[in-house]
């Protein structure tokens, strides 16, 4: 009998990271080897957003998901890769339609070579991905990446369509995440247990899990912003509000205030008001938004466990357990 998703176990961070670590090297060296260019701006910028490091979870997934269905081997870690290669270029597009300036406590590319520049490489990473699929000579993974990557870029669009839009509700904003994070993490899931040769039912389940694992990552992440420190975070606190995006957490408020507070809140939204974070904190206070949105957080993290059920228990799976968990107990 499975034990109840409280009970089963799960492994904490720096184990996860130990189990995954040969993996990881495997898929780094990878990356570093296929970033390779003869035009130097292009190895000038990728490699800048590479080494920012970060936690390389989406690759770290395709790794573990592997080995929770059977062994490991380089059709895993060129997956792997395809799939950071297509995260990456998201980001570099991210930053510059955010206007961003900070990533992981560095300069974002758009604030050191400009804008041009760093949408180029972005779309130059989406083309190397496409490469790495064509490799595989694999229809199922061109189709399933294909798909995926169309999603990102409408989720990119919707996201865009609710910038400073006070009017962004809870249902609104779990669709921005579902195509702008949970996707490429449920594709990389699917991608592991699909190089491990694994059946449909366990393929499906592990790209459930991905999903949920994708929406509870993105909402402790949007907690984080209203919440968390910004040297560990690596990013200034309020970015979300600087950049008129509407989060849960304010969502939330929004829902829960009174006329004269909604309005305010409303204004500050549509001018991107970081200014007044003093008055959108206590806003949220009052609501017990963040509280709220820790509890959705949790809900999705619950359901990325029981979606593990149907696979036989291994440590692999006790990883991917322990991820859904650290994925809403982190602080940065």
């Amino acid at each position: 009998m499975a034990l109840p998703a409280a009970a089963a176990p799960g492994l904490d961070l720096p184990a996860i990271q130990a189990l995954a670590a040969a993996d990881m090297a495997a898929i780094d060296a990878l990356i570093r080897d296929r970033l390779s260019s003869d035009v130097v701006l292009i190895n000038q910028i990728a490699e800048h957003i590479v080494s920012a490091g970060g936690k390389r979870l989406r690759p770290m997934l395709v790794a573990l998901a592997g080995r929770a269905t059977g062994p490991v081997d380089a059709r895993h870690h060129q997956l792997a890769a395809i799939v950071e290669f297509i995260h990456t270029s998201t980001l570099l597009h991210d930053d510059v339609v955010d206007e961003s300036d900070l990533r992981r406590g560095r300069s974002t590319a758009n604030a050191l070579w400009g804008n041009a520049p760093s949408v180029l490489v972005g779309d130059f990473l989406y083309s190397r991905s496409f490469q790495l699929m064509v490799e595989l000579d694999s229809m199922a993974v061109m189709r399933l990446l294909a798909d995926t990557t169309n999603r990102i870029a409408e989720g990119e669009v919707l996201q865009l369509l609710h910038v400073r839009n006070p009017d962004t509700d809870e249902a609104a904003y779990l669709g921005v995440i579902e195509r702008k994070t949970a996707v490429l993490f449920a594709a990389g899931t699917r991608l592991g247990a699909m190089a491990s040769a694994a059946d449909e039912t366990v393929q499906a389940a592990l790209y459930d899990y991905g999903m949920q694992l994708g929406y509870a990552f993105q909402i402790a992440d949007d907690v984080l912003d209203y919440s968390g420190d910004a040297q560990a975070l690596g990013k200034n606190l309020g970015d979300d509000l600087a950049e008129g995006k509407a989060t849960l957490p304010l969502i939330h408020a929004m829902a829960h205030a009174d006329a004269g507070a909604r309005a305010r809140l409303r204004t500050i939204i549509e001018q991107g008001e970081v200014g007044a974070m003093p008055e959108v904190l206590d806003a949220i206070a009052r609501a017990g938004s963040l509280e709220y949105s820790r509890s959705r957080a949790r809900e999705h993290a619950l359901a990325a466990e029981a979606a593990l059920a149907p696979l036989p228990e291994n440590e692999a799976v006790a990883a991917l357990r322990g991820l859904a968990r650290y994925a809403v107990d982190r602080v940065y």
